[in-house]
């Protein structure tokens, strides 16, 4: 018996209609489990996200009924997005099943950044970052979950002023949870918030109180003032500066 064909991009055209249910507006973003799109709903005109899981990254649907089973049960954190449905539809062939969740607008914090002068925040401003995603993961972590895939790609920036309104996409599924995989949460957040300052090229001359979170990114250090994601956020909330 012949096997299907394998498949590593979709690169469904603007207006594409699939199952019959929803049209393609525009392609999000790809990564190793498939691409994301934003869709509309034709019957009622909603429009909402679809990630299609690539077939061979997703044997037995493992990947997408993880997916949809870790958004219904952290459906109550308040920064992620709302899982809806799973489908499977016919491409070329090949059955490939998709999911569908809630459209939240935005841009990526990658793109966020790039639009700051100097293509950076300043540090008031990635302490607020910072705090917001802290403050989201501490309710997936209260819930023995993880996020496994935290970068500024899979962030997503709703609103800014004073603080962020901030959406997180795009879980990573590493299996069983261990203590490595709140390390890790842990260690990305500080990855980010490093970036977001300028990186190496501007840390030398950041204030104590920034260096005393970012640990020159040295993990140890990191994990040793930070052993979990509720201390980080009690630090940010009683900080003080000189």
């Amino acid at each position: 018996m012949k096997s299907p064909r394998r498949i590593n991009s979709f690169n469904f055209p603007e207006g594409y209609v699939f199952d019959g249910k929803f049209k393609i507006i525009s392609k999000l973003g790809g990564g190793w489990e498939g691409e994301v799109y934003r869709v509309q709903e034709l019957l009622t005109g909603i429009e909402r996200a679809a990630k299609f899981f690539l077939p061979h990254r997703n044997r037995g649907n493992r990947s997408a009924t993880f997916y949809a089973k870790k958004l219904h049960r952290l459906r109550h954190c308040s920064i992620l997005i709302h899982y809806l449905t799973v489908n499977i539809m016919d491409f070329e062939g090949v059955p490939v099943t998709y999911l569908i969740s809630e459209y939240v607008e935005g841009i990526t914090l990658g793109e966020f950044i790039d639009l700051q002068k100097g293509k950076r925040l300043n540090s008031f401003q990635a302490l607020h970052l910072l705090y917001a995603l802290a403050k989201g993961i501490s309710e997936i972590h209260k819930m023995k979950e993880y996020h496994g895939d935290l970068h500024t790609g899979n962030v997503i920036v709703q609103r800014h002023g004073l603080g962020f309104d901030l959406k997180l996409v795009d879980m990573y599924n590493w299996g069983k949870v261990f203590r490595e995989n709140y390390q890790s949460d842990i260690c990305n957040l500080i990855r980010i918030f490093y970036d977001s300052l300028g990186g190496a090229k501007y840390y030398s001359k950041q204030p104590k109180e920034i260096k005393e979170i970012a640990c020159g990114l040295k993990q140890t250090l990191i994990l040793t003032k930070f052993n979990n994601i509720f201390r980080l956020t009690n630090h940010l909330e009683n900080m003080e500066w000189d």
